[in-house]
Order: structure tokens, then C-alpha cells, then sequence
């Protein structure tokens, strides 16, 4: 499978990558902003199926320059990971314009903007797979905490765009799943509850979203999972 992972520098998506380079079979593009852990990304994977790419998604333009740079490499993908993601922990009444933009950039409009670029390189004859890394805190119905109402909002509308492109692609051979993950022991889980210890690591958690990336769509489609030890 050729199979693009965001948010690969650290965390889950670093750990992703990592799993799936295990298959020879895989041809895997790593993207994030940070060229220098891509590197080593790269030189801590078993095998030489990675390609690292660098884009900053908070950026239009460096958004187009990885899609450009992305069809250099390939005509098809099979699989996009859309895992990147940013936080804040702000009172609501604190959060600035630029701040609140910034998180949207990252966990909704690249989002968005990829899926418009990407999606016309899945191929129609294999059926593929797009995946959308969201949290509980973006579930409905789950605890919601103080100081993240824009990032739970912003993975909230990232598991109801999943089901909207599943009425607009029900023609084409892809299919789109959401996970909304809980807690897990990240950087990003660090910077907003410091000294917190989640039940799952990262590669606990990379390991079965390898599983679910390159096997879930050929039994389902349109779903939000929350994948979570705790009720909501």
C-alpha cells in the first residue's frame, strides 16, 4: 500500500510510521513540519520504503508544495492518515483570533485541503482508505474539559466531515472512518495535562491503528470509533 501519514515527527504518528514500514510491501510518506525528526524517522525504520516529506499544514502554500511534491513520487495512494494535529489549553475568553485560527489550520482546513488533493489519486479499481485521527474530546456525549473548547471542537468537526464524505464519494471506491481517541501517552497529551500518565503509549495505540488503516475499510465505512479504556 502507498499510504500517507501526517503529524509523523513524534507520537503516534511517528510510531505509525514506524509499524508500517515493517511490510516491505508498503511504500509509506511522511509529512510534517519538522525535517530534522523525519530524518531520524527515517534512519528508525527497518526498512527503506519511507519517504519524508515537509510541509508546515498550517500553511496554504506549503500544503500545495507537499501535494506537488507528493505526485513526483507517485500516481496512486491507498491510504491517507490525516493524524496531525495541534493544542490549547486556554480559558474560551482568552483564546486569541490567531490562536483559534492556527488549530483550525492544522485539525480541520488541512484536513480539507489534502483530502480535495489527495483524494483524486486514490485509485478506483482497489478500494482505499481514508482515515481521520480525531479525540473523545471531539465525541459527542464524552466528558469535555475546561481550556480545550477549541480543540474538541475542531475534532468534533472532524468526525462529522468524515460522514459528509462518505454521501459525497459514495460513487468512488474509497472509504472513511474516524478514531476518536483517548487518552495516550504523547507530547501533545504532555503540553496540555502536564504530568498526566495515559493507560496506552503511542506505539500501543500506532499498532492498532496500523491494523485499522489497512484492513477496517473493507468492512466498514463512515464510522466514528471512539477508541478509548474509559466510558465517555
Amino acid at each position: 500500500m502507498k499510504i500517507v501519514v501526517t503529524g509523523a515527527s513524534r507520537g503516534i504518528g511517528y510510531e505509525l510510521v514506524k509499524v508500517l514500514s515493517k511490510n516491505e510491501a508498503n511504500t509509506i510518506f511522511a509529512v510534517s513540519r519538522n525535517e530534522q525528526q523525519l530524518e531520524l524517522l527515517k534512519k528508525d525504520c527497518s526498512n527503506q520504503n519511507v519517504i519524508t516529506i515537509t510541509c508546515d499544514l498550517s500553511k496554504e502554500l506549503s500544503i500545495i508544495s507537499l501535494l506537488n511534491n507528493l505526485k513526483k513520487h507517485t500516481t496512486s495512494i491507498d491510504a491517507l492518515v490525516n493524524n496531525a494535529g495541534a493544542i490549547i489549553n486556554k480559558p474560551f475568553s482568552e483564546i486569541s483570533k490567531s490562536e483559534f485560527d492556527y488549530i483550525y489550520n492544522v485539525n480541520v482546513f488541512s484536513v480539507i485541503r489534502l483530502m480535495q488533493g489527495i483524494l483524486p489519486l486514490m485509485e478506483e479499481k482497489q478500494k482505499s482508505h481514508v482515515v481521520n485521527i480525531s479525540s473523545m474530546g471531539g465525541f459527542q456525549g464524552s466528558s469535555k474539559f475546561a481550556g480545550l473548547s477549541v480543540y474538541s471542537s475542531s475534532k468534533a468537526a472532524l468526525a462529522c466531515l468524515t460522514e459528509c464524505m462518505v454521501e459525497e464519494f459514495k460513487d468512488r471506491n474509497i472509504a472513511f472512518n474516524c478514531l476518536a481517541l483517548g487518552a495516550v501517552q504523547t507530547e501533545m497529551l504532555n503540553e496540555a495535562f502536564p504530568g498526566y500518565k495515559a493507560p496506552i503509549s503511542a506505539s500501543e495505540m500506532a499498532t492498532y491503528i496500523s491494523d485499522f488503516v489497512t484492513n477496517a475499510h473493507k468492512t466498514m465505512n463512515g464510522k466514528i470509533i471512539p477508541v478509548s479504556l474509559s466510558n465517555p
